[in-house]
């Protein structure tokens, strides 16, 4: 099985390393590319049309100069172009735990998603920060990626990626729970301003905001999370909506002003 490893702590982070370790206990073929610096919070972006710097530090190992999903494509379209593309991308382990709103801002969670666009099925793994890490660690989370893609047919359909929460000790039992809401993000502080020009800076950390059944809820608790996600993300309209709405851009068109709703 061929593994690629990456993240968006940056090459040099302890999260990767381990995940890395782990990685290697279940497989002799695993490749390592992740930023050559932090990019946390760089969800999704690709860098298009620039310059991607690819430095070779050892034997399957790389660093990017660009966001964490750039470290998929570039792994895909340059690094595996003629070669057996991964059978798994790991992604992490994120230092911070990754819930609510993090699901669309987390540069883990956009490797996920970035490898299923290449038909791959993956996993983001985050983690409190300050875990108690102890030797059962290892062992541990090697069997859980071993259920996993044993099992993957379960979970790894088209466009479905997995998120998974590691609380501060392992072992711990596994929920499902629901998404919560606890956005990042959430304040300003000015740096300096002078005339029309002001700097700010949006602080790290959270709120952790929590209802019962969230993520935040389970994590706190001591339990892994897992919560299959897909990047379509798709709620249909209800036909007569788009019926009404058709009428309104009809009437708009003819010159006639679409009453306001009251």
């Amino acid at each position: 099985m061929r593994i690629l490893v990456c993240n968006d702590d940056g090459i040099e982070a302890p999260g990767i390393a381990f995940l890395t370790e782990v990685a290697r206990s279940l497989s002799d073929d695993v490749w390592v590319v992740a930023p050559d610096g932090k990019r946390t919070a760089g969800g999704p972006s690709l860098t298009i049309a620039r310059p991607l710097t690819m430095k070779r530090l050892s034997e399957r190992r790389y660093s990017c100069s660009g966001t964490p999903a750039d470290c998929v494509v570039s792994a895909m379209a340059w690094l595996f172009k003629d070669d057996k593309r991964p059978d798994l991308v790991l992604a992490g382990i994120n230092d911070g735990r990754n819930v609510a709103e993090d699901l669309a801002y987390s540069g883990t969670l956009g490797i996920a998603r970035e490898a299923t666009f290449w038909g791959v099925p993956a996993i983001g793994f985050s983690r409190v920060k300050n875990p108690r890490a102890t030797d059962k660690d290892l062992p541990w989370l090697a069997g859980l990626i071993q259920g996993l893609w044993q099992n993957r047919a379960t979970w790894a359909i088209e466009g479905h990626y997995l998120s998974v929460n590691l609380p501060a000790e392992l072992p711990a039992g596994i929920l499902q729970p629901k998404i919560g809401r606890d956005k990042i993000g959430r304040s300003a502080e000015v740096v300096s301003s002078e005339g029309e020009t002001t700097v700010i800076v949006v602080p790290r950390g959270r709120s952790h905001h929590t209802v019962p059944g969230d993520e935040n809820e389970a994590i706190d608790s001591g339990h892994v999370t897992v919560n299959r996600l897909n990047w379509f993300g798709e709620t249909p309209l209800e036909a007569n909506f788009l019926s009404g709405l058709s009428t309104s851009a009809g009437a708009q068109a003819g010159g006639n002003r679409v009453p306001e709703q009251a």
